[in-house]
């Protein structure tokens, strides 16, 4: 009798299955546990951290607050626009709150997500397909993706994995725990 060998693509399909049902069960603070809407409790997740908003939210942010305080400047004058000014950092704060993403490691593999959003299936790299994780920059600092940004106390940390198509592939993030990070993955 002949057994038949597991395509490893199907079985990275059920592995991000998998990393996405038990991501979404969670809330996007993490610290505040599974959501109530969970209907089994859900394992927790290995590892995650938070990363700023990029240089695009932060110019929309600006340009959403001058542009509103201006707003108000331009039609009843600066008594008008200084009562604005709180309502038009809050609406910064909302724009920047929204485009934070969190990086997640769960007990099938890891991901990045906004808050709102669930991780895109295509997106998560299963621990099945991690090759190497390490300290530094990777081989080809062009052909590797990047996650996230550099934070202040943050290290770069560059995972080597396989491809859907068999290639090999790199991608960077800054972690603030390398070494939980890689224990994470694994």
């Amino acid at each position: 009798m002949t057994r038949r060998r597991r395509d490893p693509a199907a079985d990275w399909a059920g592995q991000r299955r998998q990393h996405v049902e038990q991501v979404g069960a969670h809330r996007f603070v993490a610290g505040w546990g599974p959501r109530r809407s969970a209907t089994v409790l859900p394992a927790p997740l290995r590892y995650w951290q938070y990363e700023a908003p990029g240089p695009g939210a932060l110019a929309l942010a600006a340009v959403l607050a001058a542009g509103w305080v201006a707003y108000f400047a331009w039609g009843g004058g600066w008594t008008d626009a200084r009562s604005e000014v709180p309502f038009a950092l809050g609406l910064a704060a909302v724009v920047l709150v929204l485009n934070t993403r969190r990086t997640t490691v769960s007990d099938h593999g890891l991901s990045t997500h906004t808050a709102g959003t669930r991780p895109d299936p295509a997106e998560v790299v299963t621990h099945r397909q991690v090759l190497d994780v390490r300290i530094g920059r990777p081989q080809d600092p062009r052909a590797a993706q990047r996650r996230g940004r550099w934070w202040p106390g943050r290290t770069r940390v560059t995972v080597r994995y396989a491809g859907d198509d068999g290639e090999e592939r790199e991608l960077t993030l800054w972690a603030r725990d390398p070494e939980a990070f890689g224990e994470a993955l694994g």
